[in-house]
């Protein structure tokens, strides 16, 4: 623990990204057994990656959605391009809210509905775990139950959404100006 103190130390005083001991857990938000739990403090300490707005009647992603991940993998993807291993990203979706205001007609949005969470594991590191596939490991949350992890398994719950993205690594990019 001493080590990983001193290397934070060392590289913040150095303005730099703190190197990662060896025997640091895989993230913080991933159990040894590969249970993924919700960030509580994402809004306060994460960079926005990008929002927008789903605004078809019934469709499957119906609300606004913001993005968030550590300023850390931010930083990383500018320079290659890639999500470093242990990034989580964090989706919230939430209602959306209409009406005439001064400016216009003006949509915002209201409660959160649901979140998604996907965590870069290119290590393949939960092989037999069914929300672990394509890269990353997958969460989805339900604002009834924010502490319960309601995916089953990513290929029925998480990817059917993802298809068009797969080749930007089941993300998708465009909606995210702060990686450019």
């Amino acid at each position: 623990m001493l080590r990983i103190i001193l290397s934070v130390l060392a590289t913040s005083l150095l303005g730099g990204t703190p190197a990662i001991a060896a025997d640091t857990p895989f993230s913080p938000y991933v159990d040894d057994q590969g249970s993924i739990s919700l960030p509580k403090d994402y809004r306060q300490k994460w960079t926005h990656l990008g929002s927008w707005v789903v605004d078809e009647e019934g469709a499957p992603g119906q609300g606004f959605h913001d993005v968030y991940t550590q300023p850390e993998s931010v930083n990383a993807f500018r320079k290659d391009g890639k999500f470093p291993d242990g990034t989580v990203l964090v989706k919230e979706i939430r209602s959306i809210q209409k009406g005439k205001e001064t400016t216009g007609r003006a949509m915002w949005a209201g409660d959160v509905a649901i979140w998604f969470v996907m965590v870069k594991d290119s290590a393949n590191r939960f092989p037999n775990n069914p929300n672990w596939g394509g890269g990353w490991g997958w969460g989805l949350y339900k604002a009834e139950a924010p502490d319960k992890n309601a995916s089953s398994d990513w290929t029925k719950d998480c990817q059917g959404c993802h298809i068009p993205a797969k080749g930007s690594d089941w993300v998708y990019l465009k909606g995210y100006p702060t990686l450019k």
